[in-house]
């Protein structure tokens, strides 16, 4: 449970910005599919279950790039090497 709570902590902002991202995605995919079947069962249905799996993806996503370090982290580390 510790390990959660931890990870939890850790990911606050990331959380956050996934939670927004995902009420954003819910509304137009629920306009775009009322506009489209005209039916509210539809479009919510629609609408609540591919922005569910878009932000999980999204979460995963970001946690991806996070790890990945950037073009100036490398250029940083190889003229460290190279300045030694």
């Amino acid at each position: 449970m510790a390990h959660i709570q931890k990870f939890v902590d850790n990911n606050q902002r990331m959380f956050k910005k996934t939670f927004s991202y995902y009420i954003m995605h819910i509304t137009i995919a629920m306009l775009v599919g009322y506009f489209v079947t005209g039916s509210i069962w539809m479009a919510l249905t629609l609408s609540l279950l591919e922005p569910t799996i878009q932000a999980i993806a999204f979460f995963f996503h970001e946690k991806i790039w996070e790890a990945k370090p950037s073009k100036n982290t490398k250029q940083q580390q190889y003229s460290q090497l190279n300045a030694g």
